[in-house]
């Protein structure tokens, strides 16, 4: 059912949309049983053209969904994930099929204006929030943090997209740290495609015109970002390796040994580990515990001693024949269960 869902939102939107939609189905898919009966809320994109408004209105009775309420920007300049061009920032509700054809019709959902103009931190805005279960959508990376700690603050559920980059922000780290927020099911690499207006000028190698002429950016680095458990963040990471010293050198400035993938975690260390930030993408809150990473850990007055001078921020250092090498970001674990 929820497939053929999926392929009328596809038949009923525009084209630009089908990437978006099966990004968004196999994502959401994995916590289908979190939305029964409750309030959904998309804030940060268009709703008359957004494809989480056609994900979840066309999938309304499937999920069991109380209510969806979706908000759109003014006169806003055009943001990575939302074209914000509208000239009246509004907010639209739709509670549900009411004529039994199981398709979301004009006059079925609810079209009201904003006061404001639609920012999703402005009190009416706020107030919306309030009402809502789960927020999904996809926020400005430039207010990812500001957009983070709204939801924090109003204790809602939420999956939203994100940069990768985001896991080492000093507002996010400690959620994360804590358990309060980890990375969705579907992403773990490569870039996705998102879809933008006809006068968006493209100029570098990741952007390009699809088949039926509409302009397009490819964003490496893209992960969800959840408090919505799931069943596959608590299955083991198969490891196979054991640690020697040899294989795994100690940091000069912090002790833990580095990992330079995740996959060659040793199985039987039972110290502090540093490996790469995709290790989040295979984090099993059982099996790893996270004691911190580099830019809040990292002793940089033993650096600067031995090379007389800091190159560049908090980093960890390892040491072969007296020669410093410098460790990209890493975040430090440790087993919970040797």
């Amino acid at each position: 059912m929820a497939k053929r869902n999926i392929d009328k939102a596809k038949e009923a939107k525009k084209d630009e949309f089908y990437t978006q939609l099966d990004d968004i189905n196999k994502e959401l898919k994995h916590y289908r049983e979190h939305f029964r009966g409750k309030t959904v809320l998309c804030n940060c994109d268009d709703p008359r053209i957004s494809n989480f408004f056609t994900y979840f209105a066309y999938n309304f009775e499937f999920l069991g969904l109380k209510k969806l309420i979706t908000t759109c920007y003014k006169n806003q300049n055009m943001d990575l994930f939302s074209q914000n061009q509208s000239e009246q920032a509004v907010y639209l509700i739709y509670e549900g099929d009411k004529n039994g054809n199981h398709i979301p019709d004009v006059n079925e959902i609810g079209v009201m204006p904003l006061k404001g103009d639609g920012d999703f931190r402005s009190k009416e805005c706020i107030e919306l929030l309030k009402e809502a279960d789960i927020v999904v959508t996809n926020p400005p990376f430039s207010l990812f943090r500001e957009y983070v700690a709204q939801l924090m603050e109003y204790n809602k559920k939420f999956i939203i997209i994100g940069n990768q980059n985001a896991i080492t922000y000093k507002e996010i780290f400690p959620l994360i740290q804590d358990n309060k927020i980890w990375l969705g099911a579907s992403i773990h690499s490569g870039d996705r495609k998102f879809c933008v207006p006809d006068d968006y000028e493209l100029n570098a190698s990741s952007c390009g015109i699809d088949e039926n002429g509409k302009k397009f950016i490819r964003v490496k680095g893209v992960r969800w970002f959840t408090n919505l458990d799931y069943n596959e963040r608590h299955e083991d990471l198969i490891l196979y390796k054991h640690y020697t010293p040899e294989e795994y050198p100690h940091y000069i400035n912090y002790d833990a040994i580095e990992v330079a993938k995740t996959e060659f975690i040793p199985m039987d260390y039972d110290g502090i580990m540093g490996v790469p930030i995709t290790f989040m993408d295979k984090y099993n809150p059982e099996q790893f515990e996270i004691i911190g990473f580099n830019l809040n850990c990292a002793n940089m007055d033993i650096i600067k001693i031995r090379l007389g001078k800091l190159n560049g921020g908090p980093a960890f250092y390892t040491e072969n024949q007296g020669e410093l090498k410098r460790i990209y970001t890493r975040i430090l674990i440790r087993h919970k269960k040797i």
